[in-house]
């Protein structure tokens, strides 16, 4: 028996050895070729721009042109985020798998079937304007600056970016935003998910799908709803605290006329909302039906064909190469077929064969449309910008110094037929159904100047966003747009605050944004209307939390004593639904309240201050606010204390304001500050305290009032340490 085992043991190594020397092989023969820094260094040269750090080490970026100021972004932030900008980067180019194992293997996957490559190396130099590229190139040059003075934090073969990766973050991340993932990532689950639309019986409308958690508010006011006539902006995107999605701050002003502030993300060459000096913008997401599925009838005698038109038609076939890590530095190279058809990317499942169209196939404009929003100078030039149609989704909230004040719900829209639900999947067989246009921008929903004064966004149907006498009107609008019909809890309560309001100071424009109240048409106040209604019995901590909710007044104040137990019931059933899960029950969810607050804190009526926590560093705060509030602030059960750690919500705030004469003036706050990864920075939590307690600080646009406020001044990569 021992001499089995150790042939057996010696013919598993030699295996094993075998196994092991292919690996070195291929991670040698796969290896990328060093890069040279000496030529990245050099392209700094081709720049002239300053970085301006103020005392939070906010960067201001002053360059002659436009591509200067982009290469300083890309340093700046590379600063302060050097390892997020190099994922979305590798991300983008579908390598992610190579650096960070196979759980990141499926963004590789969907880079390829997207075909994110094949449309950036097909329209870069045709369909992206020289402006853009120029602004791209600059970025990707600004990040190789860094990354060649930084060697030890640059991945293997990240190096050199190019101006194709930035515009390849854009293809590839924009339809994420109104989850165009999810509907492929459904087609892989063991059944079916929907039904097939076979005709007009079901007219498409949209009216149950969740949000993601992040949400987003926007308010716009006229000066006919102000005490004092000036023009008001709130942007305040909700957002993830940390990764490729989490605002950074930075001012941006060129002699080419560039000259903006506000938030981008990791990769982004320019401004993705913020305000100039004569308007500005918020974003929020809207998610009307963008993607259509469609059920393929494969030939039962070749499967490399489908039925369209009563004709048989190849699949259009390629074999994708995705490298997996192992350890180390070594990785392996999986091989997949991908399939296309007329409609689009094909998957194959056991329940059937589908193809997937969305909107952004192909788009590689994103860039181009951003720059001409950042640039616009007029209620005009930014309708202008907004018409060239380069990006999906996302509403915007604007506002100008003329006092126009507006609502697009914007997307690139499908232009369906009538006639099938096209919320469920639709019969492969028919070229008819596979769509080829968008709506036009003039039928795109546009709110404009509404009498009432005032408009509200906040992840909720566009037609309600102001007063009732001038919304929008759905019949106005195609059923098969899938435009959303629901209301989250921070839609009612804005329409409640502002709709109230005729006179809106700027102290009470920031109160409203800072509310901390659920309305009483809320979800959360039907969960427990619910749960009251329910005869405890003898259940004595059923009998005890039916009277704290009782005498709850639906606010997320510090004092509260029943908003933890209030929150706690209702995260559980909103985080199913996010998902995409049957939720509990509401006394179910209730019942595991109970339980957590009693095990942590011993009562079920603790603080909310003590419950609801913003921690960063060395810092822990309290924090008001809770989930779909308008002070809005997500937070993860700590295993160790229970407390809710924050971890997205509310990040970026800015209130922007124009006075009669067209003066703009602002003020913003970041949840963390500029260092957004650098545990060693003085400014990695040093707004956190500002952020937890509600307050701004002034956004200087003019130099006479900026200067004093310089803490240090830098070509890039000459810092002083």
């Amino acid at each position: 028996m021992r001499t089995t085992l150790t042939t057996i043991g010696s013919l598993f190594g030699l295996v094993f050895l075998a196994a092991f020397a292919v690996i070195l092989l291929r991670a040698e023969a796969d290896a990328p070729p060093p890069v040279d820094p000496a030529p990245l260094i050099a392209k700094a040269d081709d720049y002239n721009v300053t970085i301006h750090r103020d005392h939070f080490g906010i960067p201001h970026i002053y360059g002659k042109t436009d591509p200067d100021v982009a290469f300083g972004l890309a340093f700046a932030h590379a600063e302060d985020d050097f390892e997020t900008i190099q994922e979305v980067a590798i991300a983008s180019r579908g390598q992610l798998a190579a650096t960070r194992g196979m759980d990141a293997a499926i963004t590789d996957y969907l880079v390829q079937l997207l075909r994110v490559w094949e449309t950036v190396d097909t329209k870069y130099y045709t369909h992206v304007s020289p402006e853009g590229r120029a602004l791209a190139e600059a970025y990707a040059d600004g990040v190789n600056y860094y990354a060649a003075l930084n060697p030890g934090k640059v991945e293997t073969g990240l190096l050199p970016m190019t101006g194709k990766d930035v515009v390849a973050g854009f293809t590839f991340k924009a339809p994420f935003f109104y989850g165009m993932q999810n509907h492929i990532l459904e087609l892989f689950e063991p059944e079916r998910k929907r039904e097939i639309s076979m005709g007009p019986e079901n007219a498409f409308l949209l009216t149950d799908e969740p949000f993601a958690h992040a949400g987003s508010n926007g308010f716009a006011v006229a000066p006919s709803r102000s005490t004092d006539g000036k023009t008001r902006l709130l942007v305040n995107s909700h957002q993830p605290y940390k990764g490729p999605v989490a605002w950074y701050e930075a001012r941006l002003k060129s002699e080419e006329g560039w000259d903006a502030v506000g938030g981008v993300f990791p990769g982004t060459p320019l401004m993705l909302h913020g305000h100039n000096r004569r308007l500005g913008w918020a974003s929020t997401v809207n998610k009307p039906d963008l993607v259509d599925t469609y059920l393929l009838t494969v030939n039962p005698e070749n499967p490399d064909q489908y039925l369209l038109d009563g004709d048989w038609r190849e699949f259009e076939k390629t074999s994708v190469d995705i490298k997996v890590r192992l350890w180390g530095p070594f990785w392996w190279t999986v091989s997949r077929d991908v399939e296309y058809s007329e409609h689009g990317p094909v998957i194959r499942q056991e329940h059937g064969t589908y193809a997937v169209r969305y909107a952004g196939m192909g788009e590689v404009g994103n860039i181009d449309q951003r720059l001409a929003m950042n640039k616009a100078g007029s209620l005009e030039e930014w309708l202008a910008a907004m018409a060239m149609q380069s990006l999906p989704s996302i509403n915007y909230i604007y506002a100008d110094a003329e006092g126009n004040i507006a609502l697009l719900y914007n997307g690139q829209m499908p232009k369906r037929p009538d006639g099938f639900n096209w919320q469920d999947y639709l019969p492969g067989d028919r070229s008819d159904l596979i769509w080829r246009e968008y709506l036009p921008f003039d039928q795109v929903p546009l709110l404009l100047n509404p009498k009432a004064g005032f408009i509200t966004e906040a992840n909720s149907t566009p037609f309600r966003a102001t007063a009732p006498e001038d919304d929008l009107k759905p019949e106005n609008f195609p059923d098969t747009l899938g435009i959303e019909t629901q209301m989250t809890n921070r839609a009612f309560r804005a329409l409640e605050l502002l709709g109230s309001d005729g006179s809106i100071s700027a102290e009470e424009f920031r109160a409203y944004k800072y509310d901390h109240a659920y309305s009483t048409e809320s979800e959360l106040a039907l969960m427990i209307a619910e749960v009251l209604a329910v005869d405890a019995g003898g259940d004595d901590d059923l009998k005890a939390a039916q009277a704290i909710l009782q005498d709850w007044d639906l606010r997320t104040d510090y004092e509260s004593r029943g908003a933890a137990l209030g929150v706690l019931m209702g995260e559980p059933v909103v985080r199913a639904r996010l998902g995409g899960k049957e939720p509990p029950a509401a006394l179910d969810s209730l019942q595991e309240a109970i339980a957590h607050l009693k095990k942590y804190f011993g009562r079920l009526d603790p603080l909310w201050g003590d419950v609801n926590r913003i921690i960063r560093g060395n810092v822990d705060m309290p924090i008001q606010g809770g989930p779909d509030i308008l002070r809005a602030v997500y937070g993860r059960k700590s295993d160790q204390d229970g407390r809710l750690g924050a971890e997205g919500g509310d990040t970026y705030i800015m209130f922007v304001e124009w006075d009669e004469e067209g003066n703009v003036s602002s003020e913003s706050i970041h949840q963390f500050g500029s260092a957004t990864s650098d545990e060693t920075s003085p400014h990695f939590a040093d707004q956190v305290p500002l952020f937890a307690e509600e307050k701004t600080t002034p956004v200087l646009l003019d130099w006479e009032a900026f200067e004093p406020t310089i803490a240090e001044s830098y070509r890039p990569g000459m810092r002083q340490p």
